[in-house]
């Protein structure tokens, strides 16, 4: 236990304590600029995970598939062979025994009406553009989620940080009050009130410790780790939160930068497509055939026989075209529209989400420079005045702790305040397709 002779100076010596904690707050935001500790960066994070992420696999896994598809798209059916036996006697099965039996071996090939292949390519070659605008799409999305997840990590150590500075604050405040207390000087209350306040900052820290574990696993899944993998993140880290595009030029930008729009695109393309190869299935398909006929024996002149070559040529015919044909088209061209109102709703929603997350940056951007410039300065300077009171019996206990308390939750807030604008400026750059700061 304290001496009472001693405790005006355990208050000069916690007051230096204490603008010590409530100095790193800001003051961790000035160096933020400086060299880096080490750790697992932001930067490297995304790194790993755009190289080892099996769900980005799978995606250029698919693409590549689909990247496949027009070359046998546009191929011509594969041909036939034909082994005929023609024309054989029953009675005798004999080869020369009649003049028309013959072996014959022939070659038939179905030839789509000309454009059609060309049609199907065309198809299959924006299927395979959608499904590459899958994988930057998948890309995106997953730099968002590893940046938006690292942060919340940041923020959880700093909030730790802090909750730690202020249990060794708070652990001094119950001495000082035991000790005043014990000589009737102070109140039991006092006492009992730094002692709570101590318990729900062991709560806090019991909290944001879970908290960390279940965003470690998170990320370590996304990197492809083993999710009880330990993670280390620097003690800092970018805290400018820049200047980013009009609202109007992030429009403009997405609409022509979004993976997610082009693959919309593309489809609505392939699917025009289909309507063209739907129309031209009103003409006939062809097959050519040629055939050797290869015979035995002699004429009744004595002479040998002659071999027989057959040529042939047939067609579709569009016999069936009011329940085939019409109906085939109907269906192809309500695909395009569902791809064309599919991109008309789709590109609503990603300007409505631009606008959102926008307005989340520039609310958490805002609140960061509040705490930086205002808040948290006037706080710490709440603080030192309330010691100083203190220190002359001006100030109760009371008042004192809850200074302290309110400080530690601006400080905790600011973090929080700056991860949370970390993480919207990640989804504004997933949101768009393209980086969005002012230059």
């Amino acid at each position: 236990m304290l001496d009472l002779r001693h405790w005006p100076a355990v208050i000069i010596g916690l007051s230096v304590l204490v603008l010590g904690a409530g100095r790193g707050a800001i003051a961790d935001a000035a160096r933020m600029e400086g060299a880096r500790a080490a750790g697992l960066t932001v930067d490297q994070a995304v790194e790993t995970a755009l190289q080892s992420n099996p769900s980005l696999a799978q995606m250029r896994a698919r693409a590549q598939a689909a990247a496949q598809v027009p070359s046998h798209a546009c191929s011509l059916p594969d041909p036939t062979l034909d082994l005929n036996a023609l024309n054989l006697p029953v009675d005798s099965f004999s080869l020369d025994q009649e003049a028309m039996t013959q072996l014959q071996v022939g070659v038939t090939q179905a030839i789509p009406f000309p454009g059609k292949l060309g049609l199907k390519e065309e198809a299959a070659e924006f299927e395979a553009a959608a499904a590459g605008d899958d994988v930057e799409e998948t890309r995106l999305q997953l730099i968002r989620e590893v940046r938006s997840t690292w942060w919340k990590i940041f923020y959880v150590e700093r909030a730790l940080q802090i909750v730690d500075r202020n249990h060794d604050l708070l652990k001094s405040f119950v001495e000082i009050a035991q000790t005043k207390y014990t000589v009737g000087e102070g109140l039991q209350q006092d006492v009992l009130l730094a002692q709570l306040e101590l318990s729900k900052l062991m709560d806090r820290r019991i909290q944001l410790k879970a908290t960390r574990r279940n965003e470690v696993a998170r990320l370590n899944a996304l990197l492809d780790l083993p999710v009880d993998q330990p993670v280390r993140l620097p003690q800092t880290a970018e805290t400018h939160l820049p200047d980013v595009l009009p609202e109007q030029s992030l429009y403009a930008l997405a609409d022509d930068h979004r993976p997610l729009l082009a693959r919309y695109r593309n489809e609505l393309r392939a699917a025009a497509k289909r309507v063209d190869l739907a129309e031209r299935d009103y003409l006939p398909d062809f097959k050519l055939g040629a055939a050797y006929g290869f015979r035995q024996g002699s004429n009744l002149d004595g002479s040998s026989r002659n071999d027989f070559l057959s040529l042939r040529l047939s067609m579709t015919i569009p016999l069936y075209a009011g329940s085939k044909q019409d109906r085939a088209v109907d269906q192809r061209t309500s695909e395009r529209l569902a791809r064309q109102y599919a991109l008309q709703d789709e590109r609503g929603k990603v300007h409505a989400a631009i606008s959102s997350v926008l307005a989340d940056y520039d609310q958490a951007r805002e609140q960061v420079l509040l705490f930086e410039t205002g808040i948290i300065p006037q706080a710490r300077q709440t603080v030192a005045s309330m010691l100083a009171g203190y220190q002359v019996s001006k100030v109760d206990f009371l008042n004192l702790v809850r200074s302290q308390i309110t400080l530690y939750n601006y400080e905790t807030r600011y973090w929080q305040a700056l991860s949370a604008a970390r993480q919207e400026l990640a989804r504004l750059v997933a949101t768009v397709g393209k980086e969005v700061v002012d230059e």
